[in-house]
């Protein structure tokens, strides 16, 4: 019935019961049904985890279906990246790929069933006119004047609307339910609408388009779907998926099972609201990696394995919360800490020049991929005369428990040997430039000194024999502010500080080689990966993934 991964909640009890009382022969069949009217964003893989992985347990098949009603904001690019997404998340759909527009002449069959049977009207109300006789939560709604319109004035008009025949907003259909109905989405809700667009899948071979909440509930019976999973703002619109199923003339019963969103903190996941931000130029697009898009995510350097996870972690309820945006960042810290290959890279560089060392010999070291995974391999790491610390590696008033490199203080470098300064070169503002330093030969790879003094302090250091000019950004989150969708203009709690660009970082040859969107750990700043999109070898491009420690 299961698999053995199986993961109890109040959605995987219900089928379980379903299954165990056999209904629908005890088959499972999901669906992820996407509008590809913008990017997915973190919030949908959740939806996307569930709904596969719920097939996946009862061995049953998870459909991938475009809800395509509006060709007014649909473009094949959204459903190419949508595809690109699941698959990236690593979710695969088979045979089952469809589009709500597949349906598009049987959902027009079934409207007119619909009026036959007396359930759907054409009414000439405006949009303004159809909200204001709506009514209130504590008064009925006000029935149109076409409400008792005949069936065969109904289905003329219904054809001619069809035809062509009439301007946008001029006629609309509607169900014929009740406008007393407590709950207002009951209350002769629209099913069709004229709209004079061209599909990006049927072209103009329709001016008519049906309403989502119609299209979908109908999707659904036609692919045969038995459990419908579905965020809790459908909840109010469960009563007329029902309706609309139950008076389609289709065999099939799809059960509808609402489950929390997934909202984080510090975050925008309304596709109009990221659309906004890619229009005003805020980001640089869909996959900026400060976005909270699945394709931003990726280009940041998320691993896949890590959304699962943290949608794995967070579960399923009914209960509606917000998730600080720091358990994530522990998902992927966990995944790549494992997984990361450790790399040198000096972010703002100062020069030591090892006065001992002679000037035209260099040393090739040896030093592991990760420091406890053995299966990673080594690589080769130059040592040579010049080298490059990180700035803040350096300081001639040291606070206290300075455990970096001072003119009183000796470390070691990683991997290498353990150095002190014997001068400091400074410019005319004061600013340190280089760095004259001795070595210790003795202490290659963290062989103890001699002399028996001990030396505590470790940092990473690039050869300027070899090393690699290189951009670094360095993200942090796009809003600063924990709601932004409280604000009047969410726009107004953009963080100003959410990209860094690092100009003249320096890394060691192996990570600038990288294939492009490869992640890694550059020892003690945080985990990098090279930009998907920018990235060249003899031009590197990095983005910071996450810190190597919690820093919010």
């Amino acid at each position: 019935m299961t698999t053995k991964a199986h993961t109890t909640n109040f959605i995987k009890n219900r089928i379980d019961a379903d299954v165990a009382a056999g209904k629908n022969g005890g088959q499972v069949v999901t669906r992820f049904p996407p509008e590809p009217n913008g990017y997915l964003h973190i919030g949908h893989a959740k939806s996307i985890c569930l709904n596969f992985t719920t097939a996946v347990d009862y061995s049953g098949v998870c459909h991938l279906r475009m809800d395509d009603t509006n060709p007014l904001n649909e473009k094949d690019e959204y459903i190419d990246a949508i595809q690109r997404d699941v698959q990236w998340l690593g979710f695969e759909w088979g045979k089952h790929v469809y589009f709500a527009s597949d349906y598009y002449q049987q959902l027009y069959d079934i409207a007119v069933h619909l009026i036959k049977e007396g359930k759907a009207f054409v009414c000439s109300l405006s949009a303004d006119q159809m909200r204001e006789t709506r009514g209130t939560l504590t008064e009925p709604g006000t029935p149109s004047p076409d409400r008792d319109r005949s069936v065969e004035d109904n289905l003329d008009f219904f054809a001619r609307m069809r035809a062509d025949e009439f301007e946008e907003g001029q006629y609309i259909l509607r169900a014929k339910i009740d406008m007393a109905a407590p709950n207002m989405n009951l209350r002769d809700p629209a099913l069709y609408r004229i709209r004079k667009v061209s599909h990006h899948r049927t072209g103009d071979a329709w001016c008519i388009y049906p309403m989502y909440d119609y299209a979908h509930a109908l999707s659904d019976a036609i692919e045969g779907i038995t459990h419908s999973l579905c965020t809790l703002e459908f909840q109010d619109h469960r009563p007329l998926y029902d309706w609309i199923v139950e008076h389609s003339g289709l065999s099939a019963k799809p059960q509808q099972i609402e489950f929390s969103r997934l909202n984080l903190n510090y975050t925008i996941t309304s596709k109009r609201k990221l659309k906004q931000l890619v229009d005003s130029g805020a980001v640089s697009g869909w996959n900026d990696p400060r976005m909270p898009t699945i394709s931003g995510v990726r280009r940041r350097g998320y691993p896949a394995k890590a959304i699962r996870s943290f949608c794995e972690h967070i579960g399923v309820s009914k209960q509606d919360s917000i998730i600080d945006f720091s358990i994530l960042e522990n998902h992927v810290r966990d995944v790549l800490n494992v997984e990361a290959l450790r790399r040198m890279a000096v972010l703002d560089p100062i020069k030591v020049i090892i006065t001992n060392y002679p000037e035209d010999e260099t040393n090739t070291l040896s030093v592991p991929n990760h420091p406890q995974d053995e299966i990673q391999g080594r690589r080769d790491l130059t040592f040579s005369r010049e080298l490059y610390i990180d700035r803040e590696d350096f300081s001639d008033d040291p606070p206290p428990k300075y455990m970096r490199l001072t003119p009183e203080k000796e470390v070691r470098l990683m991997n290498a040997y353990a150095i002190k300064v014997v001068e400091v070169i400074k410019d005319a503002d004061g600013q340190v430039q280089t760095l004259h330093c001795t070595y210790d030969a003795d202490t290659l790879g963290g062989q103890k000194p001699k002399d028996g003094r001990k030396i505590k302090g470790v940092i990473h250091w690039v050869s300027a024999y070899d090393a690699v000019d290189a951009e670094v950004r360095v993200y942090e989150r796009l809003f600063n502010v924990e709601n932004p969708a409280s604000l009047d203009d969410f726009m107004e709690g953009l963080n100003p500080d959410a990209l860094r660009v690092i100009s003249h970082a320096k890394v060691e040859p192996a990570v600038a080689s990288a294939d492009a969107g490869q992640a890694f750990q550059f020892n003690r700043i945080g985990y990098f990966c090279t930009d998907s999109e920018e990235h060249q070898a003899d031009k590197p491009v990095f983005n910071r993934i996450v810190s190597l420690k919690e820093g919010w």
